[in-house]
């Protein structure tokens, strides 16, 4: 039997740095799991506007999308990167179940009573739709929560992505900055558009998903179509002094 984590607890500090590799609950009762992050600047380090952010990726066209495959970008999920929680002995997607779910319970046989962990179950406020559903790990049920990448790997191969090295590009499928769980339609229905192309229906959640995919992109030094940049500054001119999401928010509850 699995052993279940409520999502009532208080704790007084609302996240713990990073590096630390401690771990605490902020103040909603949500888990926030620390671990070391990789050696790229934390976006919003400095508490950077994303719309100012915004005006430092370069603006280009899109490159051919000649030989682009999933795997360019590393095994789905492997442990083996550098990114925040890369090498905890999970893979990526229970580290994105384990912070984006509530109530979770971890596999019995995990011998974990907490997450991060082997997620058998949870519930998912889904930030894209604005609608919860209930998570049970399953052949045919777990993939009706997926975990969706904010700036989709086809769309960062044809703007960048083919330049880096192939260390950074697994960082990039498997960064938490980067990556939301989500249910089966917009995953579907988003592919791998970018912002002028699609945006999550849930309106509420606009300014935090193009300020994320602002931060990825700069971290990861990918650029942006004239389309897609004036898509995004028309979402945040909607939520003016919007930061970029710092380490700290990537390693909490998408929401």
């Amino acid at each position: 039997m699995g052993q279940s984590v409520s999502g009532v607890a208080a704790v007084a500090a609302a996240f713990v740095v990073a590096v630390s590799g401690c771990s605490a609950l902020p103040a909603d009762g949500g888990t926030v799991f620390a671990a070391p992050v990789s050696e790229t600047a934390a976006p919003g380090a400095q508490v950077e506007e994303a719309l100012s952010a915004l005006e430092q990726l370069a603006v280009k066209g899109r490159a051919p999308k000649t030989g682009y495959a999933r795997s360019e970008f590393g095994a789905a999920w492997t442990d083996t990167n550098t990114a925040m929680w890369g090498g905890n002995s999970l893979s990526t997607r229970e580290d994105i179940l384990s912070r984006d779910l509530m109530d979770v319970t971890c596999k019995g046989r995990s011998g974990v009573a907490a997450p991060p962990c082997v997620v058998q179950s949870g519930v998912l406020h889904d930030p894209y739709t604005g609608t919860t559903v209930n998570f049970v790990r399953g052949e045919t049920t777990s993939p009706l929560v997926p975990i969706e990448h904010v700036v989709a790997l086809g769309d960062s191969w044809q703007k960048g992505a083919q330049q880096l090295s192939a260390a950074e590009r697994v960082d990039l499928a498997n960064d938490p900055l980067n990556l939301i769980a989500t249910t089966q339609a917009p995953n579907s229905a988003k592919s791998d558009s970018d912002a002028a192309s699609w945006l999550p229906p849930n309106k509420a959640f606009r300014c935090a998903y193009v300020a994320r995919q602002v931060a990825v992109k700069l971290r990861y030094r990918l650029w942006v179509t004239k389309a897609e940049k004036d898509a995004i500054a028309a979402v945040l001119s909607t939520c003016p002094g919007l930061a970029l999401p710092s380490n700290a928010e990537a390693a909490g509850r998408v929401s």
